[in-house]
């Protein structure tokens, strides 16, 4: 379950073996979260960062694959049930469902503060950004101009900081000349975290680089701030009010429903406690792998949620499955070989951590700009990626400005005592 890069890199090893696979997702494409930021800030196109499942496992003749969403697992009668009513039938089960963002028990925050883990996701706030701009630059109060340019980051993890980096450099290098009534730079950008610094995984050398930078940019951050409430186009943050044009949830992620769906212990994030193998303790038919796994490394922290860690994840259990039905000796105890931590900050400027070396600077820019390529599946999007990248950088022009999701509705006026007025005639043309 799971065409990410937990599900992927499983199915692959498993990929030619005497073993019948099946990969199942809702997606019919495999999705590189890592640069999505990317889409929804108009530099790169859905397509460059997506591939077809059925295409990158076209040659393993033992996979099939299958379009669906899971909604439930019966661990006694090895079934899982699919959202069209379906079901399958399985001898072993491999959960890599990934997670969603938290919204903290404010679930109605979700349409008014998406947050970016699909495509659709980042083409909405793409056009909320792009369209906020249109709409400032009709706007001849200065007041509500100056709110429409405003964007609210919610969280300052490496989502947060990457979005508010990219929405800098968009608006004072990409759209500085296209507008004739307003200055795309004058941009309000607010990154908001409840905590007492911003990249709080990182150390606290580069977490202050990356604030120096990003104030150098004009992105204005608020530490030990809480969003309180938010009711349209209006936050409540440490008791301050204010409006916004766009607001972007970077605040938090929680797995997907596999501990419920298993009735599993699990962690605060609603992650599945895993044994040495992946397997779930009470039901050893089934492992769980990448964002919906609790596992520790060797000094007894939690593996973070993070790409490498699923890849390898999902590398070992498939060589593990492999062996396992092939009878050949079993693979030693899975350990997580931390390849670095980074987050790219703007132009120039990223951050970079190995545990006992730690990059900044340009020098870190280049590695993430290598590694972030090399993860890529597929040639193809190497290539037109680090096309398009060094198109970027040489003309900062982005080529995917499009504003593709239609508007949110106008709200309704308001009657005397501030109730709805309701139309006596709903097929009535207005004046």
């Amino acid at each position: 379950m799971g065409g990410g890069f937990a599900g992927l890199a499983c199915a692959r090893e498993l990929g030619g073996k005497p073993i019948r696979v099946t990969i199942i997702d809702r997606n019919n494409y495999h999705l590189f979260v890592p640069l999505l930021y990317q889409v929804a800030t108009a530099a790169l196109s859905p397509a460059d960062i997506a591939q077809p499942i059925r295409r990158i496992l076209r040659r393993h003749d033992n996979i099939e694959v299958v379009l669906g969403e899971a909604v439930g697992v019966d661990p006694q009668s090895r079934r899982l049930s699919l959202a069209d009513g379906s079901s399958l039938h399985f001898d072993r089960l491999v959960i890599a469902t990934g997670s969603r963002y938290n919204y903290f028990a404010h679930p109605e925050w979700e349409p008014l503060a998406p947050g970016l883990r699909s495509i659709e996701d980042a083409r909405l706030l793409r056009s909320r950004i792009l369209r906020s701009f249109e709409l400032a630059e009709r706007q001849p109060d200065p007041h509500r101009r100056a709110e429409l340019m405003t964007i609210v980051i919610v969280g300052a993890g490496p989502t947060g900081v990457e979005m508010a980096g990219a929405i800098a450099e968009l608006a004072h290098y990409t759209l500085a000349r296209d507008f004739r009534h307003i200055d795309p730079g004058a941009v309000r950008i607010l990154l908001v975290e409840a905590g007492k610094q911003i990249l709080a995984s990182f150390p606290d050398r580069l977490s202050t680089y990356a604030r120096r930078r990003l104030e150098a940019m004009g992105v204005e951050i608020m530490l030990g701030k809480s969003l309180e409430d938010i009711d349209g186009d209006t936050l409540v943050i440490g008791g301050q009010r204010l409006r916004a044009g766009t607001i972007i949830w970077a605040a938090g992620i929680k797995a997907s429903p596999a501990a419920f769906w298993l009735q599993a212990e699990c962690d605060r994030s609603g992650r599945v406690r895993v044994a040495a193998d992946f397997s779930v303790p009470s039901h050893p038919h089934i492992h769980v792998l990448g964002d919906s796994a609790a596992m520790n490394d060797e000094a007894g922290q939690p593996l973070p949620a993070l790409a490498q860690v699923a890849q390898q994840q999902g590398r070992y259990l498939g060589q593990s499955l492999s062996r396992e039905f092939t009878g050949r000796a079993p693979l030693p105890p899975f350990r997580f070989r931390d390849r670095g931590n980074t987050a790219i900050i703007g132009r120039n400027a990223a951050i970079f951590d190995f545990g006992k070396r730690r990059l900044k600077g340009r020098l870190a820019w280049l590695l993430w700009a290598i590694v972030h390529v090399y993860l890529l599946v597929g040639f193809e999007k190497r290539l037109l990626v680090s096309i398009q990248w060094l198109w970027r950088y040489f003309t900062y022009q982005r080529g995917a400005r499009l504003i593709t999701q239609p508007p949110p509705p106008p709200p309704q006026a308001l009657g005397p005592g501030g109730s709805r007025k309701k139309s006596r005639d709903a097929n009535a043309s207005p004046p």
